[in-house]
């Protein structure tokens, strides 16, 4: 099943992704949302576009604060991730195993103009989403719902008969096969509705038509999007969103280093403003050594995870794929991603924060490695100096990431050389599935959604290899594949996770890749918001519950 493939945690526009775990700094939980005043995010972002067939926003950031879904998510510091009702009156019924799933809308939701708020705008929105031109969207609903992959839109007049709108409150959708995780698929973008008498496609993303608790009141390209309240929503319908600020001011273009400093300072306007971005190396540190500073950062537990790539079309030998996971220096790969605060060492698939991960150390060593077990291993598969590449991304912190596992390396005997590319040409190469002449590449993921299934099934199912795939180890085990399957159609939710955890400790096994840190990431706020918390999924604030001192 194809969705978005990205690297996750490159992704540092947070203007339409979301939260992440525990809160292991920054305020110790939520109080009660107070109501006025305006808020200001700043976004290093130039645009701003809500269309919900083009956004791969998760559902507590830009996109969730002006249109609501059929579910969404409940995010809170110190609790699970948890799948509820949004427009619709619960998470979903199935009666055939999860391969039919049918919803009912909660009465009097309404658009700004009165009209009611109905199935069949759902419904459009979807199909639009398989518009050509209207792609870049999360697309994992495209590869699940019956005809979906012969399906290009309702532009010229056709729509899709695996969604079914009996009347305006109920919805069924018909899936090729069983999918536990539908209650979960129906949280993203497209699902919002979409009045069809309104769609402008090329415009459509700058004035949305709302079913949140804000709309669109301006938008400058490049400067500033302005969003006021949207007066047909109503606090009773709704599970999640707090609505706190009158006003909620994105200012688009900023330089984050600026924006930082100006966090900072904390003066004027910038009290009542948080940093959509990750707080610059520089900034942090400067902020962690200020006591008036230190309680505005809020850092994420561990969450995505980075990881070092093997490619098992050429590095064959299970004994070479084991003396790598030895020999892999994480502690050193720790420090150059700036220690502590980047992230914590990993050593499972699932990330910190998914329902149902389990613990464990298939290669236990040092931190900093074992390199005689390495050499053991080598010896075993008579590879005493076996030479690899190692395929680097030019932009952010991977060469001096990839530097610092490189000496590791050396200590066991494995000369490592390094190739640079920049990201583009780096993000086809690896996932092209037929360029093999690499060994080993550096890359991160987190899941868009807080299932255990994002963090396998985008990553080893052998469907995933080449066409833009992010299977980049090309790792393929029929038995793996069964066992994703299993999972994937299961609906019982404990069954499910139990089946995922089984397939985590399956494919390390094999080790097709190492893990090496899950992520951490750190915002920073101005001294007048309030309710500034990060959940345990994803690594990123919830801006759903946001609010403003008066």
């Amino acid at each position: 099943m194809r969705a978005r493939h990205a690297v996750a945690v490159a992704a540092a526009v947070i203007l339409g992704l979301s939260a992440c775990n525990a809160n292991p700094s920054g305020p110790p939980g939520e109080t009660t949302a107070q109501k006025g005043g305006t808020l200001r995010i700043l976004s290093s972002a130039s645009e701003f576009d809500l269309d919900p067939a083009k956004s791969q926003s998760l559902a507590i950031t830009s996109s969730g604060l002006v249109l609501r879904r059929l579910t969404t998510w409940d995010i809170s510091p110190g609790k699970p991730p948890a799948v509820v009702p949004d427009l619709a009156t619960d998470t979903g019924t199935t009666t055939d195993g999860g391969r039919t799933w049918t919803f009912t809308l909660k009465d009097g939701l309404t658009y700004p103009d009165g009209s009611a708020i109905t199935t069949r705008d759902i419904k459009y929105g979807l199909e639009r989403s398989f518009a050509p031109e209207l792609s870049g969207g999360l697309g994992y609903h495209k590869a699940l719902l019956a005809g979906g992959d012969a399906y290009r839109g309702p532009y010229s007049g056709q729509s899709l008969d695996s969604i079914a709108t009996p009347d305006d409150r109920t919805i069924t959708f018909t899936l090729t096969s069983a999918y536990g995780d539908w209650p979960w698929i129906v949280s993203m973008p497209a699902f919002a509705p979409v009045p069809k008498a309104q769609d402008d496609p090329a415009d459509y993303g700058k004035n949305p038509v709302p079913s949140g608790p804000y709309r669109i009141a301006s938008y400058t390209a490049g400067s500033e999007a302005v969003l006021e309240r949207n007066p047909a929503w109503k606090q009773e319908t709704d599970p999640v969103r707090t609505a706190g600020p009158d006003r909620i001011v994105f200012q688009l273009g900023q330089d984050t280093t600026v924006a930082a400093q100006r966090l900072v300072a904390d003066s004027g306007d910038d009290r009542s403003a948080f940093g959509a971005n990750f707080v610059p190396p520089a900034q942090l540190a400067q902020a962690q050594a200020n006591p008036a500073v230190k309680d505005r950062i809020v850092t994420s537990s561990p969450g995505a995870l980075a990881y070092l790539v093997i490619n098992t079309k050429r590095v064959t030998d299970l004994r070479v794929r084991q003396a790598l996971a030895y020999a892999t220096d994480k502690r050193a790969y720790q420090v150059a991603s700036g220690g502590e605060t980047g992230g914590g060492l990993a050593t499972t698939l699932i990330t910190p924060g998914i329902p149902g991960r389990v613990e464990y150390d298939l290669f236990p060593a040092d931190p900093a490695g074992d390199a005689t077990k390495a050499k053991s291993l080598l010896a075993e598969a008579g590879r005493t100096a076996p030479r690899l590449t190692l395929l680097v991304r030019s932009d952010g912190q991977w060469s001096s990431q990839a530097q610092a596992l490189q000496q590791g390396f050396a200590r066991a005997g494995i000369q490592v050389e390094l190739r640079t590319e920049e990201y583009e040409a780096w993000r086809e190469h690896v996932t092209s599935g037929d360029r093999d002449d690499w060994d080993l590449t550096l890359t991160s993921w987190q899941p868009d959604f807080p299932s255990a299934n994002g963090n396998i099934q985008p990553l080893f199912a052998s469907g995933e290899i080449g066409g833009g795939g992010f299977n980049l180890s090309r790792y393929s085990v029929p038995e793996v594949d069964a066992l994703i399957a299993r999972a994937t159609a299961e609906v019982d939710p404990a069954a499910s996770q139990a089946l995922w955890a089984q397939a985590d400790r399956r494919i390390l096994q094999d080790v097709p890749v190492v893990p090496l840190i899950y992520t951490r990431n750190s915002f920073l706020r101005g001294s007048a918001v309030q309710n500034f918390v990060i959940g345990e999924f994803p690594a990123y604030p919830n801006y759903l519950k946001v609010s403003l001192k008066q």
